[in-house]
């Protein structure tokens, strides 16, 4: 798998056309059966698809603490916030003038305003800069956080990671019936164990077919944005 960490500028140089693909995922609580490190174990995974089919494609390492204030509150979640990660995804992208651009593939939610808000001043600038993240799929077992959805596609990634035994049901109404709430009092105040959804009947067979559809997804987007 091609990446930036085992790379050098003479390769580089000599290479033609490169994009960077930079993953970004968080460290965060994801119940207590997922690993805290779920999102970019997500991100790293996709942008991995990404490079394996685009040979002009290096995966750079990921950015692994962003945007979890949300998770404020359970023991673990690291966070540096919107405004810093959005300044960091500026500069970052500032610094690879060199290649001909850079795709940020998000693994975690909380990182969309940051996301925007560095790609409009990016766009501004002139930069070619594609920021994207998995959509939920239409299944109706598809939830927020670390339920059916993630454990399943973490069962297919990282199975040894996952502890199934300690695996139970949060707060399984629809995102949009609680966001008021997560808003005032974060998901501690909504979830006591942390999950949105609920993980029973996660299998690695539904996570491949998720993980297989958002690479798809994220290879059409990218032949669209730089053919």
């Amino acid at each position: 798998m091609p990446r930036l960490s085992e790379t050098t500028w003479t390769d580089l140089s000599s290479q033609g056309r490169v994009f960077v693909a930079v993953p970004i995922g968080s460290l965060e609580q994801h119940g207590p059966h997922l690993p805290l490190g779920t999102d970019t174990a997500i991100a790293v995974a996709l942008a991995e698809r990404l490079a394996a089919r685009r040979p002009d494609v290096l995966v750079a390492p990921p950015l692994a603490i962003t945007a979890s204030g949300e998770h404020a509150g359970f023991p673990g979640t690291l966070s540096i916030g919107s405004d810093v990660l959005a300044n960091v995804l500026i500069e970052l992208v500032r610094s690879a003038d060199w290649a001909a651009g850079v795709i940020l593939v998000n693994g975690h939610g909380g990182n969309g305003p940051a996301l925007s808000a560095a790609v409009k001043t990016l766009t501004y600038e002139g930069r070619n800069v594609l920021a994207w993240w998995p959509s939920a799929p239409d299944d109706p077992r598809s939830d927020a956080h670390a339920g059916w959805l993630e454990t399943s596609v973490l069962l297919h990634l990282q199975p040894d990671s996952v502890r199934l035994h300690e695996a139970t049901a949060g707060d399984t109404r629809p995102l949009p019936a609680i966001l008021d709430e997560l808003r005032k009092h974060s998901v501690r105040g909504v979830s006591s164990n942390g999950v949105l959804g609920d993980p029973t009947g996660a299998t690695a067979e539904a996570g491949r077919e998720v993980v297989d559809g958002w690479a798809d997804e994220l290879v059409r987007r990218c032949e669209a944005w730089a053919p």
